[in-house]
C-alpha cells in the first residue's frame, strides 16, 4: 500500500457573500476529490492544539503526526534546517520576511504593512535585497541567512525567544504597536527600511506596479527542533515535496527525504505538475512508502484577500496535483489510500489563520465506496466524522 497525503495550505474557508454564499473550495470546480470523496470518507479534523497559536507550523506538525505541544520549539527554527544552517543549543532563529510598508514621510512606526509577501517576489530578487541588508547590518550576533521567495532567516547567537508579530496578521494596520519589544530588532528593522526603501530592484518594481520588497520583518523565533524521525514513528519510508522552507525543515527534522521540483516557488503559478509527477516517481520508482505534498497557493491568496485567485489555486491542486497523482498511481498498478486536507483555514474574509477545525477526505483505492457527498466545509461538518486531536490524522490514514 502506497500514502499519499495532499496538503492544500490554508485552503479552508467561510461562506462569502460573492460566491452564493459558498466557500471557495466549495465554489471551485474540483472534480477529482468530489470523485475522491464520493468513493471514500470526508471528515472534520482538529490540527492546532487548544491554546497554541494557528500556523502552518504547528498544524503541518501535526497532520505528520507530530503533536506541537511536544515538538514544536519555533517555526524559523524548522526553516533554518531546511537551509541548512548548524544552529547551536543557544541560538534562537527568527524568520525574516521581505515585507511592503507604505513609504509616506514620517515615522518608521507610524507607516503600514501593505503586503507580508512583497508581491511574492522571487527568490532571486529577494536573495539581491537580502545581501544589501546582511552588509548592513549583520554582526557576529545577527547572521542572515536566505530562503525562498520573501522567506528569509535571522540567527541570534545566544538570544532569547520573544513574542513577535506575524506579518500576515497584522496587513492594513498601522506598525508600532507590532513592532519588537527588543531594541536591537527594532532597531535592525527600521535601518532595513532605509536600506531597501531606494534599492534599484525596489525602485523598477515599482515602475513595474509591483509591490517594492521595503523591510524585514522578524518573527517566528525559536530553538533547534528536535524530532524523531518519520519511519521510527510510523514504519513507513517517507518524502517531502514542497517549495517552501518550512516544510522541507520539517521533512529534515523527521530524517525524510525533501524533494526539489522545478519551477515550484510557493505561489499561484508553481510548478504544481512537476509535484504531482515527483510525488508518483518516489512511491512508484524509489520504492517509497509515503509522500507529503504541501501546495502553499491557497494559503497566499487567502493573505492577499483574492476570492478569485484562492479558487484558482484550489481548482489547480485538483486538476494539476491530485488528479495527476491518482491516474499516475493507478497506472503503476499500485495500492493507495490518500488523503486529501488543509492545515487550518486562512478566511478571505480576515486574510490569516484561524484554528477552526478542516475538512478532509480520505480515498483508499482498494475499498472504493459509494456516496453522494462532494469535497467541502459544509458537507465534512455534516458527515459527524471528526479528528479531534490533528496528530493521530497520520494514524487514521495508515491503520484505518
Amino acid at each position: 500500500m502506497k500514502y499519499v497525503i495532499v496538503l492544500g495550505d490554508g485552503m479552508a474557508d467561510l461562506p462569502i457573500e460573492g460566491l452564493q454564499g459558498m466557500t471557495p473550495l466549495e465554489y471551485a470546480k474540483t472534480p477529482c476529490m468530489d470523485c475522491l470523496a464520493a468513493a471514500g470518507e470526508i471528515g472534520t479534523a482538529h490540527t492546532i492544539p487548544e491554546g497554541m497559536a494557528p500556523g502552518s507550523d504547528t498544524a503541518n506538525l501535526s497532520v505528520l503526526g507530530y503533536d506541537p505541544k511536544t515538538y514544536y520549539s519555533g517555526r524559523s527554527p524548522l526553516e533554518a534546517l531546511s537551509i541548512g544552517v548548524d544552529m547551536k543549543p543557544t541560538d534562537v532563529s527568527l524568520r525574516c520576511n521581505l515585507v511592503t510598508l507604505t513609504e509616506e514621510e514620517g515615522k518608521f512606526e507610524d507607516k503600514r504593512i501593505l503586503d507580508h509577501s512583497s508581491g511574492e517576489i522571487s527568490t532571486e530578487d529577494a536573495a539581491i535585497l537580502l545581501d544589501a541588508v546582511k552588509k548592513g547590518l549583520e554582526t557576529e550576533v545577527y547572521k542572515f541567512y536566505a530562503g525562498t521567495s520573501y522567506r528569509h532567516l535571522l540567527i541570534w547567537q545566544q538570544g532569547q525567544v520573544v513574542e513577535l508579530a506575524q506579518p500576515h496578521d497584522v496587513l492594513g494596520q498601522t506598525i508600532g504597536q507590532h513592532l519588537p519589544k527588543d531594541q536591537a530588532l527594532r532597531d535592525m528593522m527600521e535601518k532595513s527600511y532605509g536600506i531597501l526603501v531606494n534599492h534599484p530592484i525596489n525602485l523598477e518594481r515599482k515602475e513595474r506596479g509591483l509591490n517594492p520588497a521595503n523591510s524585514c520583518w522578524f518573527w517566528g523565533a525559536g530553538t533547534r527542533p528536535s524530532l524523531s524521525p518519520f519511519e521510527e514513528r510510523t514504519g513507513l519510508k517517507g518524502a517531502m515535496v514542497s517549495a517552501v522552507d518550512l516544510l522541507k525543515g520539517i521533512a529534515v527534522g523527521a530524517s525524510m527525504k525533501t524533494i526539489i521540483v522545478d519551477g515550484a516557488n510557493g505561489g499561484l503559478h508553481t510548478n504544481y505538475r512537476g509535484k504531482a509527477q515527483a510525488a508518483v516517481d518516489v512511491l512508484t520508482k524509489e520504492n517509497y512508502d509515503f509522500v507529503y505534498v504541501h501546495v502553499e497557493a491557497p494559503d497566499e491568496m487567502g493573505h492577499q484577500g483574492s476570492v478569485e485567485k484562492k479558487v484558482q489555486a484550489i481548482e489547480f491542486l485538483d486538476g494539476q496535483v491530485i488528479a495527476p497523482i491518482k491516474e499516475g498511481l493507478e497506472q503503476a498498478g499500485e495500492a493507495f489510500r490518500i488523503l486529501v486536507m488543509p492545515d487550518h483555514p486562512t478566511p478571505i474574509c480576515i486574510r490569516t489563520h484561524t484554528g477552526d477545525d478542516v475538512p478532509y477526505l480520505l480515498y483508499d483505492s482498494t475499498a472504493p465506496q459509494q456516496n453522494t457527498w462532494k469535497y467541502n466545509e459544509k458537507e465534512a461538518a455534516a458527515s459527524g466524522r471528526h479528528i479531534s486531536r490533528g496528530c493521530e490524522m497520520i494514524d487514521y490514514l495508515i491503520q484505518n
